[in-house]
């Protein structure tokens, strides 16, 4: 079944005042997939702010990029599912067994959320990877890190745009791909390196998209939602 344009729009809340989050969660039910809530609001606000943004009706990606030994990682995952997110994450570069754990303790059940893998950081390009010891091009090195995640058994990645057409091509159509650093070509491009539009990032394989500053930033949020939504087609 085809996912509606709207749908594939997780807004990055990115922000440690929960009445705000929630006031602009409202303006937007409805106009978009979800929200993405990460380090920032979850250190500020906990697990009842999560809980209070849920309660809106939005789906939640919860982007804790979790990092650590495999029974740590899977005891972080066992704990998030209390809050019923919609997607988790964990670092494809704390390997095969750690991402392993967090998969077998997501479970097995229908409900249960899609794990995804971080390959590189869309702030990361291939001198930043250099300068941390990794002689490799973001791109290469991103492909590594996602068939390492496929083969660990995620459901996908969280890649670049710049990538998603390789890895979609080698990885396969069922292969998740969520993509952030996503600008359209009327909003600035701030601190990512390696952006593309909204339309470019779908037609490259994306299957959903995150979305901050454009939005969250924009005079009339619900406004540039749906302009985004148009911009994607039908």
């Amino acid at each position: 079944m085809p996912v509606k344009p709207s749908d594939r729009i997780f807004v990055a809340l990115d922000t440690t005042d929960l009445n705000g989050a929630l006031t602009l969660g409202r303006s937007l039910k409805g106009l978009i997939g979800g929200v993405k809530v990460g380090k920032e609001f979850f250190t500020a606000l906990g697990p009842e702010g999560v809980r209070a943004v849920s309660e809106l009706g939005l789906p939640v990606f919860l982007d804790l990029k979790f990092h650590d030994i495999p029974a740590t990682v899977a005891g972080a995952v066992k704990a998030a599912l209390a809050l019923k997110p919609f997607i988790l994450n964990v670092h494809a570069s704390g390997g095969a067994a750690m991402m392993r754990a967090a998969v077998d303790a997501a479970g097995n059940n229908a409900d249960r959320p899609l794990v995804l893998a971080v390959t590189v950081l869309t702030s990361m390009g291939d001198d930043d990877l250099a300068a941390a010891g990794i002689p490799n091009t973001a791109a290469n090195q991103v492909l590594r890190l996602a068939k390492l995640a496929k083969d660990s058994g995620v459901d996908g990645v969280v890649c670049s745009a710049l990538e998603a057409e390789s890895l979609r091509a080698q990885l396969g159509d069922d292969f998740k791909l969520v993509v952030p650093g996503i600008r359209p070509e009327w909003a600035a491009a701030n601190d990512q390196k390696r952006i593309v539009t909204p339309s470019d990032a779908v037609a490259l394989g994306a299957d959903y998209l995150v979305i901050g500053r454009p939005i969250t930033g924009a005079e009339d949020p619900a406004e540039a939602a749906m302009r985004i939504t148009d911009e994607l087609g039908t």
